[in-house]
């Protein structure tokens, strides 16, 4: 036995596959995002209170990242930004667990023998072509291609083990203690990290004549146990909400698993009954062979049957749980107690648990650029309201939003910059550019606000009193400014790509404005109307406001897409 262990044809054939399954698996994941592009924001965008809307929302985007663990580490995400309540991410996660089942019912159909073409059609797509939906057609032909070659790798590296009457006797303990196979599945796909690779495993041990029905059941059921460990090892360091939301994930798998157990012989005739052919049946002839495919030993139906058992499971479980979703969270309230505190949290919407989703980074790094650019209108808004009323009550409300300007730029920065090293497309890399523009000249606005109040407070400490005409002039190309600010940021908001004329005309209107000021500051000079000092201070508060519509305009080229 531990001779067939070290059989080189066997360790390299199951590092191999492997490798080759998850490979094809993140390349066809990838692909199948390029192709959705924001189709991933409106799906989520669907999420209301509705737990059935909820599942809905679950199964699509799984379909698309081919994933549940993935699409459960962004729900956990969406949950600690606050974006998403208990009740609504435990529908999302109960459709999820049916969207991922969609992988092994690819896997079932026996396709393997077109694996090479859709490895050679796929890379020649990739790389050739110019066109970027081939191209991204030509991802998901290639992922698919590798997947079903790794699966059929691992599935030739089994082949010494059919001769082994002591892996026999292994598989069949298994498949006679059901709690055994149930831990086996579990830690299998803790390791592997991808329940979606586990069950190919499975699928190429049962369908070499390895594993019988009965044992492959017990497997499954415990993978779908093992996949719920990604989300709460994601949710480590994450609000309690959070940290809830993957434990109603363990807990509904869980209590699935331990009813089903219960039922075990029901289950396996229901699925049997769904599903055609005998699920044990072993090739034994070279007439068989010819008629099924496969050789002697393989086992032609048993790949369905494990697919079958896969969906049907997380169905059933759904319709059990998706109308007690209100007591899932609270068991999950009840297991994980506690009281969140109340705490600033400098971001919102990011969360470096959805960069391995780039369509829904993009979609989070969009929410904070627009909270972002919210919070540099209220610090202008803020600074103007302080250089009429000389309120210094303003300023450390004012410094707190300068800081979280600070903050924001160096953090959305740092979220892009890891975003555009993920497989995105060149329209995303070109908005990564154009955001990091625009957070950068964001955060410039909120250093200049930063000037105004400091150059009022150095006014008010050397006692300057400005005459009427200038006070009327600064209160001029205030509101100017702020109109200007507040008009590019609505623009943002309501993505808006028609605002290029207007911004123009403004930023034209504030650099002419601040001119015509200076100029009428100097002959207020010359006539002795102003004195040195207050113009000094009255010059740089004019010298500000332009600044911030010239950061302004860069802003509204960046919404326009020119910059």
């Amino acid at each position: 036995m531990l001779q067939l262990l070290l059989n080189q044809k066997l360790i390299f054939g199951l590092i191999g596959g492997l490798g080759l399954f998850l490979f094809g698996m993140k390349i066809l994941s990838e692909g199948l995002q390029k192709v959705a592009g924001n189709r991933m924001q409106k799906i989520l965008a669907a999420l209301t209170n509705n737990r059935v809307v909820g599942a809905l929302v679950g199964i699509a985007v799984t379909a698309i990242i081919q994933s549940s663990s993935a699409t459960t580490v962004m729900v956990v995400g969406f949950v600690n930004a606050g974006l998403m309540s208990l009740v609504q991410s435990i529908g999302v996660i109960l459709g999820a667990n049916i969207g991922t089942t969609v992988t092994a019912q690819l896997i079932a159909f026996k396709i393997t023998k077109y694996a090479l073409p859709a490895i050679g059609i796929g890379a020649a797509f990739k790389l050739f072509s110019r066109n970027k939906k081939w191209s991204y057609f030509g991802e998901i032909l290639l992922g698919f291609g590798l997947l079903f070659f790794g699966l059929s790798v691992m599935k030739s590296a089994f082949d010494p083990l059919k001769a082994s009457e002591e892996f026999r006797q292994v598989f069949m303990v298994v498949g006679n203690n059901h709690l055994l196979g149930v831990l086996i599945g579990a830690v299998l796909t803790v390791v592997v990290q991808s329940s979606s690779a586990t069950i190919g495993i499975t699928i190429a041990l049962a369908s070499t004549g390895l594993l019988s029905f009965e044992a492959s059941v017990a497997l499954i059921l415990g993978e779908n146990i093992g996949t719920t460990m990604t989300a709460n090892l994601a949710a480590i360091g994450t609000n309690l909400a959070a940290r809830r939301t993957a434990f109603a994930h363990f807990l509904f798998n869980s209590l699935g698993v331990c009813y089903m157990l219960a039922l075990f012989p029901l289950f396996l005739q229901f699925v049997s009954a769904l599903t055609p052919g005998d699920a044990d049946f072993v090739i034994q002839t070279q007439e068989q062979i010819a008629r099924m495919g496969g050789e002697i030993g393989d086992k032609p139906f048993i790949a369905r049957h494990i697919a079958n058992t896969h969906t049907m499971f997380n169905i059933v479980n759904t319709i059990i749980f998706l109308p007690m979703v209100g007591l899932l969270a609270k068991l999950s309230t009840f297991a994980i107690r506690g009281h969140e505190k109340e705490t600033d949290f400098y971001l919102k919407y990011l969360d470096n648990r959805v960069l391995s989703t780039p369509p829904i980074a993009l979609a989070q790094a969009r929410s904070e650029t627009r909270r972002m650019a919210e919070i540099a209108q209220e610090m202008v808004d803020e600074t103007l309201r302080f250089l009429q009323d000389n309120d210094l009550k303003r300023i450390p409300d004012l410094q707190n939003k300068e800081n979280l300007t600070d903050v924001l730029q160096k953090e959305i920065t740092d979220f892009l910059v890891a975003l555009s090293q993920k497989s995105i497309d060149q329209e995303a890399f070109k908005e990564i550019a154009s955001m990091m523009n625009m957070i950068n000249d964001l955060e410039r606005v909120g250093d200049h606000c930063e000037n105004l109040w400091n150059l009022n407070q150095r006014k008010l400490a050397q006692r300057i009193t400005f005459s009427e005409i200038a006070m009327n002039e600064i209160a001029d190309i205030s509101e100017l400014t702020s109109s200007f600010l507040a008009t590019v940021v609505a623009a943002l908001i309501q993505k808006n790509t028609e605002v290029y004329d207007e911004a123009y005309r403004l930023e034209d209107a504030i650099d002419d404005l601040e001119e015509r000021l200076r100029n009428n500051h100097i002959k207020r000079l010359n006539t002795g109307e102003c004195t040195v000092n207050s113009g000094l201070i009255y010059i740089d508060m004019l010298h500000n406001f332009e600044k911030i519509g010239d950061h302004t305009f860069n802003v509204a080229k960046a919404v326009v897409g020119n910059k």
